[in-house]
């Protein structure tokens, strides 16, 4: 008889922190206590709290470790599994508090700051179940939404169960979902396709793979039910290379829904047939875009098509199709069990559901969160996300990535939701949530955003192709210290004529970063201008290193660890000491900052 669950995380994050290894120990060390027959390791997806990895919770207390290492393995195995004593060292502690135990995963968690103020509905299984085991998803109503829609429903009674939810797609733009499916529905074929976008590009960005790492049968539920609202019988997952363990349970996913009868032919005795393949992409950002990822599954080079036609007309094949990203999917299940009015009442007006973020960068608790749209930036900032580290302060956060912009500190209560976002010259995006504080350069931050452009356009067309080499060329003149005022003035036209020509969306919001810096940082860029300064010290080139020569004892270890020889002593001798001061030549410095991190005195500092 099991007593007692061990659940462990094995989604990326961490599997990269040793999650495996913990696993493979555990499992030792209950067959050797004779435990076999009590106590159940559970492979989940993730649980968020991804700094924390790895993580690993025991039920039915409740008990939430975290950095779990094989060497604690025995200590838990001993302490708790067998004398029912919790190891309090490895317990996740919220600064003085302690996660309370519980009998579920979500009241375990529930009162800490990091879980509290989420929502789990796309996220609601990943770090319950065994993403390998369908008969976990099953006992979670996995499959039933799919058996109501194909015993229960019409195409039509699921298009507006679907506009009724106000779900809008989460993959960046925002499209009305149920509007997207009653155009594809509309057009008469022989032929049509479902389409899954599984190439998560943006930098920062892990939202998807943690769902399918962790629920893809919820996916693959929602596909299929797409496939008989508009009529298809066969559907595509593109998914990117990088993503072993999602493409591995991706695949036992469709192996086992296969064998169950919910995919293939006669999909539970109702006559409906679907099948599911994947499609492995190379890392092309520009495959995100829905028309160049449907190029690339026929085989072709990755490049945006013009619009129209849209590809409810013709897209993949050049037949009607439909494409929805990762998160669109995992919340469809939910929507058809659960009905349009529940998932309408959370969030906003425009803004329906929940949204999921990857909340990375100068933040606490790195991770995965999912809150009711609408939510307060400050909310995910200084409550879920713990705050900014080393006590420094916040400055910005990037949402949406390369397509999206900046948040200064002075909005930072701003709702985010689809239209509040778009009104400060951001964008949602599919989730990527980057943090910023007092320490980074804003300009550095533009140029890093549309270096990944340039190095990812497609170069089709010439707007993009061109416009933004253009601009990446104007802000490395800036960081370099030889940029002008007339500069600023080119790179905001030129921002506009990208984004008013470019073919595609990811070459329409390509300028964003450097908007939305431009607008709320417009002091950093006149300073690296016009004083030839760097506020946050990070451009290389309008940088120095400087000597107090009051602090400075002249020990020479500085100078022992120049790699150019540019530190030598002066006359100066400091006050109580001996030994001659040093100074720096700034021609020969190459601001590499050993002589700052190796003086013990903090006689060095970067200006």
């Amino acid at each position: 008889m099991i007593r007692s669950h061990v659940l462990i995380c094995g989604g990326t994050g961490c599997t990269s922190s040793g999650s495996q290894k913990v696993r493979e120990r555990l499992a030792e060390e209950i067959k050797a206590k004779g435990l076999d027959e009590e106590i159940k390791i559970v492979q989940t997806g993730c649980f968020g709290l991804c700094a924390m990895g790895p993580v690993m919770i025991v039920y039915p207390e409740g008990t939430f470790y975290c950095r779990v290492t094989p060497e604690d393995i025995p200590e838990i195995v001993e302490e708790h599994l067998l004398k029912g004593r919790p190891v309090e060292r490895l317990e996740y502690k919220e600064g003085a508090e302690k996660a309370d135990a519980a009998a579920t995963a979500a009241a375990s968690l529930s009162d800490t700051n990091f879980y509290k103020s989420q929502m789990r509905v796309a996220l609601r299984n990943c770090g319950v179940i065994n993403p390998e085991n369908i008969d976990e998803y099953i006992a979670r109503d996995g499959y039933m939404a799919l058996g109501k829609v194909l015993t229960e429903m019409t195409p039509d009674d699921v298009i507006q169960v679907l506009l009724d939810s106000g779900l809008r797609g989460r993959g960046g733009a925002g499209f009305p979902t149920g509007l997207k499916w009653k155009f594809a529905k509309a057009y008469d074929n022989d032929q049509k396709y479902v389409c899954c976008n599984a190439d998560e590009g943006d930098p920062g960005a892990f939202m998807d793979r943690s769902v399918l790492e962790g629920d893809p049968h919820a996916v693959l539920e929602a596909m299929t039910i797409a496939g008989y609202t508009i009529g298809a019988s066969q559907g595509y997952i593109y998914v990117r290379a990088e993503y072993p363990i999602a493409v591995k349970r991706l695949q036992i996913a469709i192996d086992q829904a296969k064998e169950y009868g919910l995919l293939g032919d006669n999909i539970l005795d109702t006559g409906f047939k679907f099948n599911i393949e994947l499609r492995l992409g190379a890392g092309a950002f520009v495959c995100g875009e829905e028309t160049a990822l449907m190029t690339s599954i026929e085989g072709k080079r990755g490049e945006p098509r013009p619009r129209p036609p849209f590809p409810a007309e013709k897209g993949l094949f050049q037949k009607p199709s439909i494409l929805n990203n990762v998160e669109t999917w995992a919340n469809i299940p939910q929507i058809i069990l659960n009905g349009p009015e529940w998932f309408a009442g959370i969030g906003t007006e425009k803004s329906k559901g929940t949204k999921v973020f990857a909340l990375g960068g100068k933040i606490n608790h790195t991770g995965l969160v999912e809150i009711p749209m609408g939510t307060p930036l400050r909310k995910v900032i200084e409550e879920i996300g713990g705050g900014i580290p080393n006590g420094k302060k916040f400055k910005a956060a990037q949402t949406g990535g390369p397509s999206g912009g900046c948040i200064p500190a002075s909005l930072i209560d701003t709702p985010m939701d689809y239209d509040s976002l778009l009104a400060i010259g951001s964008m949602m995006g599919s989730g990527g949530l980057i943090v910023m504080d007092e320490d980074n350069c804003m300009v550095d931050i533009a140029k890093f955003f549309l270096q990944f452009t340039v190095d990812e356009s497609c170069g089709k067309c010439t707007p993009c192709r061109i416009g933004t080499k253009r601009l990446l060329e104007m802000l490395e003149k800036i960081t370099s210290g030889k940029g002008t005022l007339e500069d600023l003035d080119k790179m905001e036209d030129l921002c506009y004529y990208i984004k008013a020509n470019a073919l595609c969306g990811l070459g329409q919001t390509a300028p964003n970063p450097v908007l939305s810096t431009l607008r709320y940082f417009r002091d950093e860029y006149e300073a690296h201008v016009v004083e030839k300064r760097c506020p946050a010290g990070v451009c290389k080139a309008l940088m120095k290193y400087t000597v107090d020569k009051e602090k400075c004892i002249g020990c020479g270890l500085c100078m022992k660890n120049c790699p150019v020889s540019a530190i030598s002593r002066t006359d100066y001798t400091a006050p109580g000491h001996k030994l001659a001061s040093v100074e720096i030549d700034q021609d020969k410095c190459i601001k590499c900052g050993l002589c700052m991190s190796n003086c013990k005195f903090s006689a060095i500092s970067k200006k």
